[in-house]
């Protein structure tokens, strides 16, 4: 088995919506980002590609190439289930963590779980999601952004 860790941040700007996880949230303020900016599933891909030895996202999707211009997160996370397929892993589970202090997410962690499992081909039991507060600490306190956090234990295919 092997073991992936990832993380990935993105700032507030001009917009009225954010992208976690698949999901669109209601939201005063949209995420500065070359593609949607899904930060949920940017840290969940590191993890995956951490747990491959395969580097990370930049790498493989980079900012500076248009083609991922407002590109949806769910897609290279399709890519990557694809790899880590070709690469002899599936996934054994995965467990993210969602720092904001606004918005609420407890409403939509749900509906991420069955769209990130369905991506990923797995239960969504698989998939543990949960958030936290800074209790206004740092710049997720300060409303500036929001950070995730992934861990994701990959499983050898049986032959």
């Amino acid at each position: 088995m092997r073991i992936g860790q990832g993380y990935d941040v993105h700032a507030f700007g001009v917009g009225d919506r954010l992208i976690l996880g698949g999901v669109e949230i209601p939201f005063d303020r949209s995420f500065v980002a070359h593609s949607d900016g899904d930060v949920l599933v940017h840290a969940l891909i590191d993890s995956l590609l951490g747990g491959l030895g395969l580097g990370d996202i930049g790498q493989h999707f980079p900012d500076t190439n248009e083609k991922y211009r407002d590109c949806d997160s769910l897609n290279l996370l399709s890519v990557v289930a694809e790899m880590m397929s070709a690469h002899g892993y599936y996934l054994g589970n995965t467990d993210l963590t969602i720092v904001a202090q606004r918005p609420k997410m407890a409403p939509y962690l749900d509906a991420m779980k069955l769209k990130i499992s369905a991506v990923l081909g797995c239960d969504k039991g698989q998939v543990n999601i949960k958030a936290t507060t800074t209790e206004r600490l740092g710049f997720t306190g300060r409303e500036e952004g929001i950070a995730c956090y992934a861990t994701a234990l990959l499983v050898p295919l049986v032959v």
